[in-house]
């Protein structure tokens, strides 16, 4: 089976788990997922089958979302509440100050990754090190909070909403949000809301989907590698380009029909955006990307205009 299937990742699984399940499930062995997820974290996790593994680089680099207890007044070596506690102090701040230092780490910031985290030095992972009692320098690195909302305020606790870029800390936030108030503060619970186009309303738990597998109809939950790239325009290869993008390589414009109606997949019309006026083809700017179809109508690639090469380059292949 190809395609994408939004998994509600429930707490105690890490990703991993939810990969190795699905696996035994779907009976096939090319499954991956598009993001970790902490153990007792829950909420949105795509993950590919087939060949729209080849997506997995595409949806890990999208926005996420999620919903976030903070708690006041206690550090742990995790920077969340199932970690050691490191320190306790008490939550003398007023609800503005804490409003305060929430609003203001909206926007790009720097991010040092936490110890126990997946990320890998020298070949190894950090979660590692720190549980044989070893911490090692992580450098600084940028991310971007593009919107941080307060939800319910009862101290010591912070409810919060979160949309931020690939590779942000939630534990980090609240850990710096902690040091800004100069009271310490650690993750309580964590909920991803949305990883890309992916929502929490439409994600459905490994027993549906184990569910729907034993009833045959597990196709009903995979999402199609093309609608991720819904937002591009599409072209139908011709006969006279069909044998070279089966072989991967690239195609001149009068390779790719420029008729919308020429292209039809799973019942939504194909936009072509390159026709000029008067139905004169125009040039795509350098970098355009179009989805590409076969004479069949199966979506089989990603590729871009280049100016230089007067030719749409592959960039992804889904044979």
């Amino acid at each position: 089976m190809n395609g994408i299937l939004n998994v509600y990742k429930e707490p105690g699984f890490t990703s991993h788990d939810v990969v190795a399940k699905l696996r035994g499930i779907c009976k096939q062995k090319k499954i991956g997922h598009t993001g970790t997820l902490d153990p007792e974290a829950s909420g949105v996790l795509p993950v590919c089958l087939g060949n729209a593994t080849k997506l997995c680089e595409f949806l890990t680099d999208k926005d996420k979302e999620y919903e976030a207890v903070m708690l006041l007044g206690v550090e742990t070596d995790t920077q969340d509440t199932t970690g050691q506690v490191l320190r306790q102090l008490p939550v003398t701040v007023s609800e503005e100050e804490v409003r305060q230092a929430v609003n203001s780490f909206a926007g790009p910031c720097d991010q040092i990754p936490p110890m126990y985290s997946a990320l890998k030095i020298n070949g190894q992972k950090l979660c590692d090190l720190a549980r044989a009692g070893k911490v090692v320098e992580r450098k600084s690195r940028p991310v971007t909070i593009h919107s941080i909302e307060i939800t319910g305020l009862e101290l010591p606790r912070v409810r919060m909403r979160v949309c931020c870029s690939r590779g942000t800390y939630i534990r980090t936030l609240c850990h710096d949000i902690g040091q800004r108030l100069g009271c310490g503060a650690a993750m309580e619970t964590l909920v991803r809301t949305r990883s890309g186009s992916f929502e929490l309303g439409q994600a459905c738990r490994l027993s549906e989907i184990e569910a729907l597998a034993k009833e045959g109809r597990l196709q009903e939950l995979l999402q199609p590698a093309d609608s991720v790239f819904a937002a591009l325009p599409a072209r139908r290869v011709t006969a006279e380009g069909q044998r070279l993008l089966e072989n991967g390589n690239p195609l001149t414009m009068r390779m790719l029909e420029t008729e919308a109606a020429d292209c039809e997949q799973d019942g939504q019309n194909v936009q072509d955006g390159y026709n000029g006026q008067d139905g004169q083809r125009a040039v795509p700017e350098d970098g355009a990307q179009v989805r590409v179809y076969g004479l069949d109508g199966t979506f089989t690639g990603l590729y871009a205009w280049s100016a230089q090469q007067r030719r749409f380059m592959p960039v992804k292949m889904f044979l």
